[in-house]
């Protein structure tokens, strides 16, 4: 899996109104990109930093570039574009690279699902062995001294996914968290107490409740600059 188009670095000035940034482009230009991002973007901003733009397809758009990457730190990329993870995860899923999610027939996203009216981000079915598997995706760009945390600001929706995710696996089917690790300095992922300790705690529930924790590390890089790719290539531990 890949960027659609040829991304276009920058220097970033500010982000600001959440989905806001303002990016100076190598000609001097300073542009103002979508920001696809709802969360804190905590260490995945700053001040000057690198950053990669992707130019709309539509020319009618009112911004033309959307903000896709962040030099998070030297030679380290982040992808911060929150569009971007259910595809990684679905085209690693229908690749087979995500093996232990391999061998299912039919993989539909957002399917509505739960006692609190939620969306599954892929609900897996039709494996010759295996019970239906629904697949929560969650993207991970904070990085500290190659630790990987979920999540970046406290998540009340996060916590629900997680108590509907428990509820699948009391009705007989597979549960899956899947970390879409989108920092290329991240070793491991463990969740983020210092941030929001309801949902650590929530998280060592569902494990011990059957939900199966994975994470996966997207390529974003190579020798410190965009490959291109955004496919997940290594697994990585999830560390309670």
């Amino acid at each position: 899996m890949n960027f659609p188009e040829t991304l276009v670095e920058g220097r970033l000035l500010k982000r600001y109104k959440r989905f806001l940034a303002d990016v100076r482009l190598p000609d001097g230009e300073i542009v103002t990109a979508h920001c696809p991002n709802t969360g804190s973007m905590m260490g995945c901003q700053p001040d000057g930093a690198r950053v990669w733009l992707s130019p709309a397809s539509n020319p009618k758009r009112k911004l033309r570039y959307t903000w896709e990457l962040v030099e998070a730190s030297p030679g380290q990329l982040a992808c911060v574009n929150t569009a971007r993870p259910n595809a990684q995860a679905r085209a690693a899923v229908e690749a087979g690279v995500v093996t232990a999610l391999a061998g299912y027939g039919s993989v539909r996203p957002e399917v509505r699902y739960g006692e609190e009216k939620s969306r599954i981000d892929l609900h897996l079915s039709g494996h010759p062995e295996r019970a239906d598997a629904w697949v929560e995706v969650k993207n991970v760009t904070l990085c500290e001294a190659g630790v990987g945390y979920f999540p970046d600001a406290v998540t009340l929706r996060g916590q629900k996914h997680l108590r509907e995710l428990m509820a699948q696996v009391r009705a007989g089917d597979r549960a899956v968290l899947l970390f879409c690790v989108n920092h290329t300095a991240v070793t491991e992922v463990r969740p983020a107490d210092h941030i929001d300790p309801v949902y650590g705690s929530l998280l060592r529930e569902a494990s011990a409740a059957g939900v199966e924790l994975m994470a996966w590390q997207a390529e974003l890089a190579r020798d410190g600059n965009p490959s291109g790719s955004l496919a997940l290539v290594r697994e990585l531990p999830v560390m309670l």
